[in-house]
């Protein structure tokens, strides 16, 4: 096993995270407030799909263009998509907790057509199905561009690794099939994500709509991707001792896109609100009104505007930051936290309009760690089963 591959005892740790966090999950759902434990799991859902969705799209967009010198970074962004399978079964798992999740079911909104529970979750199960069917598919292309025939070692391996033969005109041919299911994941991705923050977001206040919304969380979820990859990225370099084909030069090149992304999401962020805001249109004003004007939400949406934006906008404009692995993974982290405590924003009024404080709680942050655990172990296994993939053990060739 590669040096640079995630030990046992880093899996282990994981697993605890993951039995800490979902103990806690389950531990709320036999308390006084199931509704609590379900609350955070959507959040949590949402989020950490987001980083997987986001994380693999980098890979397939530097594919796109042809981008050489991230060849490094785009193998640990195909990490990702190990999360699509257990994002999937997530989802799947979320109807039982629909009673807690969608008020307009204990109410008559008028847009029963389509807000209702069967075809609500049977939309969004096809749509996850083929955003991660076209996902693993480019994935599946990329590890039989990237694994040597001459290591078949496990059942796994000798699978994607049958019939290969390694000509030019066989990678070729796998570089043209990882080009069409890229342009087929991007179309799916804005498509589905723009579908999925509908009806898991939007529609948990049916009387109000913005058409922004869907670009504004597939533009999220790609900033979300981007400070994952920083993190991961910058944990390899940390631990390489100097070993690793990632440079100062990498950083800054992603530590530039993040800071592109940081001002989209800023943008979507205002002009969503600012042009309701204008518009004056009761049922939409009122939306933005519960998050910016009502406590004790009004403080949450200045505190992420700060964290989410003003902070890393100041920060990414040093290009000696961007460059240094550990401040990036402080940033990185605080953006991720921040962007959970965002979907906190957009889903707790329509939860808890009422509350006299935020509902946030030590089980809110333990279910938290719970699904950082499952993400973190689901990259690790890939990349401990597939040490290919991590940067510097082989020269890359996609």
């Amino acid at each position: 096993m590669n040096k640079r591959a995630p030990s046992k005892l880093i899996l282990s740790l994981f697993a605890v995270l993951i039995l800490v966090g979902f103990g806690t999950f389950f531990v709320q759902l036999g308390g006084e407030h199931p509704e609590r434990g379900w609350q955070a799991y959507h959040l949590n859902f949402l989020l950490w799909s987001a980083i997987a969705q986001g994380g693999l799209l980098f890979s397939m967009v530097m594919h796109l263009v042809g981008a050489r010198c991230s060849q490094s970074m785009q193998s640990l962004a195909e990490s990702f998509a190990a999360f699509f399978p257990l994002s999937f079964i997530l989802f799947i798992l979320l109807f039982m907790g629909r009673e807690y999740l969608f008020p307009w079911l204990h109410y008559e909104h008028g847009k029963e057509l389509w807000l209702n529970i069967p075809f609500l979750f049977s939309r969004d199960l096809i749509g996850l199905l083929l955003l991660y069917g076209l996902g693993l598919a480019y994935l599946y292309y990329a590890l039989r561009l990237k694994l040597d025939p001459e290591q078949q070692e496990g059942p796994l391996r000798s699978f994607l690794l049958r019939g290969k033969t390694g000509s030019d005109e066989e990678i070729a041919g796998y570089k043209k099939k990882m080009t069409i299911l890229s342009v087929l994941y991007i179309l799916a991705y804005a498509l589905v994500l723009t579908l999925i923050a509908f009806d898991l977001v939007m529609s948990m206040e049916p009387h109000w709509f913005s058409t922004l919304f869907g670009a504004y969380a597939f533009a999220k979820a790609f900033y979300l991707g981007l400070a994952a990859l920083m993190i991961l990225s910058a944990i390899f370099y940390v631990g390489s001792d100097g070993e690793s084909s990632l440079t100062s030069a990498h950083f800054h090149d992603l530590g530039k896109l993040l800071f592109g992304f940081c001002l989209v999401w800023a943008d979507f962020f205002y002009v969503q609100l600012v042009v309701i805001w204008y518009g004056n249109i009761s049922e939409e004003a009122i939306y933005v009104i519960h998050r910016v004007m009502l406590s004790p939400w009004n403080t949450l949406a200045w505190g992420l505007l700060i964290v989410c934006f003003v902070i890393p906008f100041f920060i990414l404009l040093n290009r000696k930051i961007k460059s240094k692995p550990i401040p990036m993974i402080i940033l990185c982290s605080v953006v991720i936290v921040g962007l959970w405590l965002e979907h906190l924003l957009l889903l707790g009024p329509a939860w808890n309009l009422h509350a006299s404080s935020l509902p946030l709680g030590p089980a809110d942050v333990l279910i938290f760690l719970g699904f950082l655990g499952l993400m973190a172990f689901a990259v690790a296994s890939f990349l401990r089963i597939f040490p290919e993939f991590t940067p510097g053990t082989v020269e890359q060739t996609s």
